[in-house]
């Protein structure tokens, strides 16, 4: 093997076990290492066994490993780099191959510390989403609701979002990124509410190959969520369907129109998109500032979302347009504002019944605050407080190449400021008039009752 590609350093998985848990090859690397790195926990695990080898601390100092390695390389040595469980199981692994090649690394795994939680609770794991927040503390998920909520930067994020598309999820944690920080996220995100039609439950297992090693099985969120556990630890969410689950449609009817509407889940079996206008908390006793089912199922569709499209909802309403393309867009997000302070409360009880914990709602009123917001795929407005021409230039601006603004107007005075606008700016754009009707009974027989006709406007950013 050429000089260039031998390995600079091999990667030793371990566990808690420390040296008696490692096999021959491990240890024989071990012994024979000019330098040994790894956190403080794991090189005083090995120390007693590397006794004519530097000793590392890599706590706080991640980024000065490759220099490291490469050092000990260049004077002819060879370094080893501790690791926990399976490095390459979000571990360090994929970061050294990243600053050094494949070719220079030896990998010598340990089983993952997620495959030994799932052994202690004698349960098959091939089908869980594995994923972690084992770093720097992130934070409550959302102290104060009327805040916006999280965006993909909170630390718990992926995990949260890793629970609204998988029913098994495991998780590293860290002493502040703990179980029942993530319980109180969860609960935070609309998990836990009654008639949800499912039921959390969480298994927390600690200190893995040691003395005091300990299993928590099939915790509550709320009882998660208000005590500690024994560090460090693995965290194992399930989601299973509560045996009194509803009928989706029928219970989103029920419950949109009860008193307690905004405090119950939609059941677990809600559709992606094309819920019932009654689904959704509106105003009181003014039903109907929505956009209807038949306008919303189109707009969506000229939004032309991918699972990763990054949205904005500018005059958010009940929030329904916004919603579903966040659930469209799951692993996406939706940055929502309403500037009436009644209807901005009904969003945020849509967004926590039907759990979107990649949705935040800004109560205020566009353009203020939109500069803080990512450049987005797409843009869905639908109420503009008299600013839609400034607007309209702001978000051909600010949208990506082959993004889309989808706008709907029931007047035709909006329709001729958007379409004037549209021109003015040289955009690509199209005109949809939608008119449609429903069934309602008369007598033993149906009739047609003519909702109001909506333009859709759509405009397009040309590709670079």
């Amino acid at each position: 093997m050429p000089e260039s590609t031998t390995p600079a350093c091999s990667i030793v998985g371990l566990l808690d076990d420390g040296w008696d848990g490692l096999g021959a090859v491990a240890r024989q690397r071990i012994e024979a290492a000019a330098c040994v790195i790894g956190a403080g926990r794991t090189l005083a695990l090995i120390a007693p066994h590397a006794p004519a080898a530097r000793l590392l601390d890599m706590d706080g100092a991640l980024s000065r490993v490759p220099g490291w390695i490469e050092e000990v390389a260049g004077q002819g040595g060879h370094a080893v780099v501790l690791a926990t469980g399976d490095p390459l199981c979000h571990g360090i692994a994929g970061f050294l191959i990243g600053k050094l090649g494949a070719a220079r690394i030896e990998v010598l795994p340990a089983p993952s510390t997620l495959q030994l939680a799932f052994a202690r609770l004698k349960r098959p794991w091939q089908e869980a989403r594995f994923t972690s927040c084992h770093g720097a503390d992130a934070g409550e998920w959302q102290a104060d609701p009327l805040q916006p909520g999280p965006t993909p930067e909170h630390g718990l994020y992926r995990l949260v979002r890793a629970v609204a598309e998988h029913p098994l999820v495991a998780s590293f944690t860290s002493p502040a990124n703990s179980p029942d920080r993530i319980a109180r996220a969860l609960l935070a995100a609309g998990y836990g509410e009654p008639g949800g039609g499912e039921d959390l439950r969480l298994s927390v297992v600690a200190r893995l190959c040691l003395d005091d090693e300990a299993v928590f099985e099939g915790l509550s969120l709320h009882e998660a969520a208000t005590r500690r556990f024994p560090e460090p630890n693995i965290l194992v969410i399930e989601r299973s369907h509560s045996p009194e689950r509803r009928d989706g449609a029928a219970a989103g009817r029920e419950t949109a129109t009860a008193a307690d509407a905004a405090l119950r889940a939609l059941p677990a079996d809600t559709p992606l998109f094309g819920l019932d206008d009654l689904d959704y908390v509106q105003r009181s006793p003014e039903k109907g500032l929505i956009t209807k089912l038949e306008a919303r199922a189109v707009s969506l569709a000229k939004l032309a979302l991918r699972a990763d499209s990054r949205v904005w909802d500018i005059g958010a309403g009940s929030g329904s347009v916004g919603l579903e393309a966040s659930r469209i867009a799951r692993h996406g997000h939706v940055w929502a504002i309403e500037k009436n302070a009644g209807d901005a409360a009904n969003a945020r009880a849509n967004a926590r019944r039907l759990r979107a914990s990649n949705y935040s709602l800004h109560e205020g009123k566009a353009p203020a605050g939109l500069d803080a917001w990512p450049d987005p795929d797409a843009v869905f407005i639908g109420g503009s407080g008299g600013e839609l021409g400034e607007l309209i230039g702001l978000v051909l601006r600010r949208l990506r190449p082959g993004g889309r603004l989808v706008m709907n107007f029931v007047t035709l005075e909006n329709l001729a400021t958007a379409t004037s606008a549209l021109a003015a700016s040289g955009a690509a754009w199209d005109v949809t008039m939608l008119s449609a009707a429903r069934s309602q009974p008369i007598l033993d027989m149906h009739r047609l009752a003519a909702q109001n006709p909506v333009w859709i406007v759509t405009a397009r950013k040309e590709t670079a």
